[in-house]
This record gives C-alpha cells, sequence and structure tokens, in this order.
C-alpha cells in the first residue's frame, strides 16, 4: 500500500511539473508577442548584430545615446531581478540606482499592466539568447551628461506607475487599442510633440489634443499627425485601411517610409488582427485638432493640363520628367504599390521635411509575411538641384487639391547637408 501511494505521489508531481513547464513556455511565449509590440528590438539592436545586443545609437537632442543589452548575459540584464526588470521598464530606474535617459520611454511604459511585465520578464529571460556584450557610454556633453537632474525630470515628467484600467462603459475594443498604443507601443514617443524639457506634452487621449498630433523633425522625418485630421492626419482613412496598413506597410493610398517602416518589419505585422482592429479603432476615436478641418476635394485642373501637355505650372516639367511614371499626371498613382499623392496626409502637414527627405534620398518599402513584395523610390539628391526639389516639392503640394505651403531651395539645402 505504501509503494502505491508513492508512485501515485511521484506521478502526481511528474503531471505537476509537466504542467508548470507548459504554463512557463506559455508566459514565455506571450512575452515575446508584447515584445513584439512593444518593437524593443528595434531600438536594441544593431542592423546586422545579435538580437537586444544592444549599441545602437540614438541621436537625441542633447547628443549621442547608445541603446543597452537586454539580453540575460551578465553583461546585459542577467543578474536582474523582476523587481529590477519592473522598475527599470515602468520606473526608468536602472538595477544601480541611476534614472534611465526618457529615450527609454518609461513614462509610456508605466501603465503597462503587472501581468505583462511578468511575461515580458520571462522571455527576456529564458527566451532570448544570452549575448556577451559590454554597454557603451552615451556621447553627452556635460552637464548633460549628469545623470542626478535626470531623476528630477523622472519626478516632474514621469507619471506614477498604475496597471492600465478601462474607461466605465467604453468600447472593450478601444480599450485595448488604447492599451497598447499609450503604453507597449509607446506611439507618442514619436507622433507627439515634446516641451523644451524634452517630455511629451501629453502622454494620453485624456491630457488634449497635443496627443499624437504629429511631432518635430526627428532623424530628416516628421511622425506624422495620427488624430482625425483630414489634411495632415488620418480623418481620411477607415478603420481596414489603418488594419491593411499596420499589418503590410501599404494600403490602397499610401506606403510607409522612414521609421515607421522598421515598426511595420520588426512589431507591426506581428500582430494578431484583434489587436491590429484595437489600435485602429482607437486613433479613429481621437478627433481632429482643427475643428474646421474639412476632406480632401480633388482639383482635375492640373492633370487635365498635364494631359494636355501643359506643364507650364513650376515644378511641373521636373515632376513629368521624374515622378509621373509611378505616381502618374492625376497624382493617384498604383494601388498598393506606389503611393497616391493627391489628398495625402503626409504632402500637407506644415512642416515638409518629410517630403523633402524621400525626394533627397528615396526609400524601399519593406516586405512582410503577407505582403513580400518591395518596391524602392530611388534617390534625387544626386539629379536634381536644391531649387528642382524646392519647384517640384511645392508643385506636390499645390496639385490636385493639396493644401501644402511653400518649400525654400534653402530649406532643400539644408536638409541635403
Amino acid at each position: 500500500m505504501k509503494a502505491v501511494v508513492i508512485a501515485t505521489l511521484t506521478l502526481l508531481g511528474s503531471f505537476s511539473a509537466v504542467g508548470a513547464e507548459d504554463d512557463q513556455q506559455a508566459l514565455i511565449k506571450q512575452g515575446e508577442y508584447l515584445a513584439r509590440a512593444g518593437d524593443c528590438v528595434a531600438c536594441h539592436t544593431v542592423k546586422g548584430g545579435k538580437p537586444f545586443a544592444g549599441g545602437l545609437a540614438m541621436e537625441t537632442p542633447i547628443g549621442t545615446i547608445y541603446s543597452t543589452n537586454i539580453t540575460p548575459d551578465p553583461s546585459g540584464i542577467g543578474a536582474y531581478s523582476f523587481e529590477d526588470f519592473d522598475k527599470a521598464v515602468r520606473h526608468g530606474v536602472a538595477k544601480n540606482g541611476s534614472t534611465l535617459y526618457p529615450a527609454m520611454p518609461y513614462p509610456s511604459y508605466a501603465r503597462v499592466n503587472q501581468a505583462d511585465m511578468q511575461a515580458l520578464y520571462a522571455y527576456f529571460m529564458k527566451g532570448v539568447a544570452p549575448v556577451a556584450q559590454a554597454n557603451k557610454d552615451s556621447d553627452i556633453p556635460w552637464p548633460m551628461s549628469m545623470r542626478w537632474p535626470l531623476a528630477m525630470w523622472r519626478w516632474a515628467f514621469a507619471p506614477a506607475v498604475a496597471d492600465f484600467t478601462p474607461v466605465a462603459g467604453q468600447d472593450p475594443v478601444v480599450s485595448r487599442g488604447a492599451y497598447l498604443v499609450e503604453g507597449l507601443g509607446h506611439c507618442g514617443a514619436c507622433h507627439t510633440p515634446r516641451a523644451l524639457t524634452m517630455q511629451e506634452k501629453a502622454l494620453g487621449a485624456d491630457d488634449g489634443s497635443a496627443f499624437l498630433s504629429g511631432s518635430a523633425p526627428l532623424e530628416g522625418w516628421i511622425a506624422k499627425n495620427l488624430r482625425g485630421d483630414h489634411k495632415d492626419g488620418l480623418g481620411s482613412w477607415d478603420e481596414a485601411q489603418l488594419v491593411q496598413f499596420l499589418k503590410t506597410g501599404r494600403s490602397d493610398r499610401s506606403a510607409v517610409f522612414g521609421g515607421m517602416s522598421d515598426v511595420i518589419e520588426h512589431s507591426m505585422q506581428y500582430m494578431s488582427p484583434a489587436d491590429l482592429t484595437a489600435i485602429a479603432r482607437y486613433l479613429k476615436s481621437l478627433p481632429a485638432v482643427d475643428p474646421a478641418d474639412k476632406p480632401h476635394k480633388y482639383d482635375p485642373a492640373v492633370a487635365d493640363a498635364l494631359w494636355n501637355g501643359d506643364d507650364s505650372k513650376r515644378g511641373a516639367a521636373v515632376y513629368i520628367d521624374n515622378c509621373a511614371a509611378c505616381h502618374r499626371t492625376d497624382g493617384n498613382g498604383y494601388k498598393r504599390v506606389f503611393p497616391a499623392l493627391a489628398g495625402n496626409p503626409v504632402l500637407q502637414s506644415e512642416d515638409p521635411t518629410s517630403l523633402i527627405h524621400i525626394v533627397l534620398k528615396g526609400g524601399t518599402l519593406p516586405a512582410t509575411h503577407t505582403a513580400p513584395s518591395t518596391f524602392t523610390m530611388p534617390a534625387f539628391d544626386w539629379r536634381l538641384s536644391d531649387q528642382e526639389v524646392a519647384d517640384v516639392v511645392n508643385f506636390i503640394r499645390t496639385s490636385w487639391g493639396n493644401k501644402g505651403g511653400d518649400v525654400t531651395a534653402k530649406e532643400v539645402k539644408a536638409l541635403r547637408e
């Protein structure tokens, strides 16, 4: 009888161990998904380097900051307890007690739920390969290199850490989108303007219309307005178009470029349809910054002129020679291949940096699992003068009903240099 009891207990213990192992693997898998949703790899991996080993140079207004090794190696976060990990990610405090630069978006991560933090910790400790790579010192001149003032910055501008709670009565899909956008996705880190003291002017929808209203130029690009404005925001997009864009980097009338290409390639394409729908529905719930904003109205005058051989409008001849083969004389491009220029919100923003940059340097549409084709717009910096770039950019910004402002050759020269 005693032997039977021992055998039974041993068998139950084996089942328990198997169950615990299954639970651990499920937690690691969930953490991997969350790390994708947070696009951790984009900042913590050098192109061609080992995943999460750090060393990526990030240019900021105060100098160059290098991302850290977050693999479970002793040179990374191998000695971090969960409490150390949580303190760094959600509180912005390193294991040694120093405050992290807010290039690590801990003001957004402050609202990530602790259960998700546990899953992220399990993934980085058990699902990521350790890499022995020492962290680089940031290249920031004194006195900005001093860490102790950052504690005061964190006290003044970082929100209190608290698990995200949905708004009572809110559509649960919108609530899920708010959690992803305002928290782990940290979309505001790029798409929200910053104050002189470098904090985001708003961290969520309740903080006012500055939230996700577009950024100042960063590394030659503008992170666009994600609110409901038609002119330069998402007012002309519907939910299905947004989901398609986030999944594939392209829609019927637009294509990804700049830093958002990395977000699509490393993060968004791996997210579930339900979460992409939640993000899109939440973004579509944000009202326009400009209450007087009106939908784009197509004006065929320029298209008719070009069709009839009239290229007298300034910049028209440059457009015909360099752009019309892909974007067409009517400005409508080709669906999911070459983006439309007519009514394109990127072209009508107050700051023309992104448009000038892509004319000068070109860009490549990344391949994704569900849209494996890739297309490249060539660079024209070798071919067009500053004045020609200014002329064609002004032509694009004022044709087919677009309402963009003027661009000067001086602005082009500054970006080219």
